[in-house]
């Protein structure tokens, strides 16, 4: 007497696969918007961290290149203590001995790629600092010296930007920050804003036909990038 096999046939094997299919497209795309969701919020919290350490590096007054008394700010690798702190003014600019203790970030803000940018949670950061006439000038590689960075103009002025690795995959939106300390964003929707290869330019921000780090940024309004920057509530 045989027994009588039992298993799936082929046709419950395919509802079976139809289900998971069925799942994965509703879950995977939930999990991508999770994660993208993580990343931009993270980024929101480095902009706003990375005002307040600028403002205590500011007032601490440990970068005074042109030796006013008045206090600077300054780049990645100084307020992560990885260098000695910017001396000298605008043609001289040097990394001196001295390095922040303690940091007011963390080490891993020092760790800068070719083009003087720190990749954190999905997003890349760069900080710009003025030379002279308010240029803008971006953080140079860690192996790299200084930017000219004008002494003067650096106590009053910074800004920073921030966009996906990846845009789609690691974030969406694009952001940016400077003195006055309002986080702004880009939908990022058409300029597209990803990775090395499609920064943001310094004056993307700015209002429309402006190009110095002095002059207004585009806040709530069309940017000289030609898009909108609104204000992060």
């Amino acid at each position: 007497m045989s027994k009588k096999q039992s298993g799936f046939t082929l046709i419950e094997l395919m509802i079976v696969v139809a289900i998971i299919a069925i799942i994965a497209s509703i879950a995977i795309p939930n999990l991508m918007g999770a994660r993208i969701n993580a990343n931009e919020s993270a980024a929101i919290a480095t902009l706003k961290n990375l005002s307040s350490s600028q403002a205590q590096l500011q007032a601490s007054g440990t970068i005074d290149g042109n030796t006013n008394g008045a206090g600077e700010y300054g780049y990645f690798q100084e307020l992560s203590g990885v260098r000695g702190v910017k001396t000298g003014s605008t043609t001289t600019v040097s990394a001196s001995s001295t390095r922040l203790s303690p940091a007011l970030l963390s080490g891993a803000f020092g760790k800068l790629d070719s083009g003087g940018r720190v990749l954190r949670s999905g997003y890349y950061f760069q900080m710009y600092l003025p030379g002279a006439g308010a240029s803008w000038l971006a953080e140079a590689a860690t192996t790299a010296s200084y930017p000219a960075v004008d002494a003067s103009l650096s106590e009053v002025l910074w800004a920073c930007y921030a966009w996906p690795s990846s845009y789609g995959n690691s974030g969406k939106r694009a952001f940016f920050i400077n003195q006055a300390g309002d986080i702004l964003q880009n939908n990022n929707v058409t300029k597209r804003y990803s990775g090395t290869t499609n920064p943001p330019a310094g004056t993307a921000a700015l209002l429309s036909g402006k190009t110095s780090m002095s002059h207004s940024v585009a806040i709530n309004t069309t940017g000289a990038d030609g898009t909108t920057w609104t204000v992060v509530n």
